[in-house]
């Protein structure tokens, strides 16, 4: 059971801690708006990652297999709301007043629907569910224990992007840098996205 679990806290954390659209938002908000301004958005990015992982372990592959177009028009939402946090992040003025950029900092509902329609996550929950699945003798405790591993990384890493993009905050109020930076986060959060579609 030890090897079990300590492998798929290895493989939860190269998979869920890999830059994708959820990690990469977090991070560029956070680089953008500051660590303490950014916490909605993480707290809905994990909110968002629980309903998909309920709906990892609750059937979604089914429905996915059974109507394929299912999964590409959740691809495709998906897809144009987080470029639409992209463009956010990277049109987000450099100096700005404390009005101006409360109304541009993604909140916990951006960070839900982010989450919620982010195919990567899905794919992830999937492929650790069919490989991974902990060993008890009772499958619905292994389905239970899993699913919390795979909460607590998330967790665990989803926050240490948030504080790596708030020690990146410097770059990002220099006018000469920031624009560049912002554009590079935002440019590969729709790289993420584009990947998702060659999952």
């Amino acid at each position: 059971m030890i090897d079990s679990t300590l492998i798929l806290f290895g493989v939860t954390i190269l998979l869920l801690g890999s830059p994708g659209p959820a990690t990469l938002g977090i991070a560029a908000t956070s680089a953008t708006f500051g660590v303490k301004q950014s916490i909605p958005f993480l707290i809905g990015i994990l909110l968002g990652l629980t309903a998909a992982l309920a709906g990892a372990v609750f059937g979604i592959a089914v429905l996915f297999t059974t109507w394929p177009e299912t999964r590409l028009t959740v691809q495709i939402v998906g897809a144009l709301y987080i470029s639409f946090i992209a463009f956010k992040i990277a049109t987000a003025p450099i100096l700005q007043s404390t009005a101006e950029a409360a109304k541009n900092i993604p909140g916990l509902l951006d960070g839900f629907i982010l989450n919620l329609l982010n195919v990567k996550a899905y794919a992830v929950f999937f492929a650790i569910f069919s490989q991974f699945l902990l060993p008890f003798t009772d499958e619905r405790i292994g389905y239970l224990m899993t699913a919390a591993v795979c909460f607590i990384v998330a967790t665990v890493v989803d926050i240490g992007w948030l504080f790596l993009g708030g020690v990146l905050k410097s770059a990002f109020e220099k006018p000469t840098s920031a624009r560049r930076v912002r554009f590079t986060f935002a440019t590969l959060m729709v790289v993420a996205v584009i990947s998702t579609f060659l999952i």
